[in-house]
């Protein structure tokens, strides 16, 4: 994926982080009545900064979040996505923590954000392609 860098810039990493957080998030909702369980999000600055190391220049890429943030925990699957518990609005009587609606919600927000960089690698390989072909 490297050698696409160039072509693709920041959304094959981006794809990648965001089917991560799709990932958990539908983790989160297949859990709602789940006693116990602890609703989690993928922190996707800091995990998008982890994936990207440098441009094609050999420049450092970095990404920023508010030093007030709540601090990260990492992701015991050790893939260096950075995974923090949410703050429950309302949290049940069985201490979990999920809220169907705001799951569901991050959700859809999550897979507009994965579509809008995969409209654009679609568009940047069309463009190769009639590129190539010259029609």
């Amino acid at each position: 994926m490297a050698n696409l860098d160039p072509i693709f810039g920041i959304h094959a990493e981006a794809m990648s982080v965001q089917r991560k957080r799709m990932e958990v998030l539908s983790a989160n909702i297949a859990n709602a009545d789940t006693p116990g369980f602890h609703a989690r999000d993928v922190d996707f600055a800091s995990t998008l900064a982890s994936v990207i190391k440098s441009d094609s220049q050999g420049a450092t890429r970095t990404l920023s979040t508010d030093p007030r943030h709540i601090p990260m925990n990492l992701n015991p699957a050790g893939d260096g996505s950075r995974l923090a518990y949410r703050v429950s609005m309302q949290p049940s009587v069985d201490g979990n923590t999920v809220d169907v609606q705001i799951e569901q919600a991050k959700f859809a927000e999550a897979a507009l954000h994965y579509q809008a960089s995969l409209q654009f690698a679609d568009g940047r390989i069309r463009g190769l392609m009639t590129a190539i072909t010259g029609q």
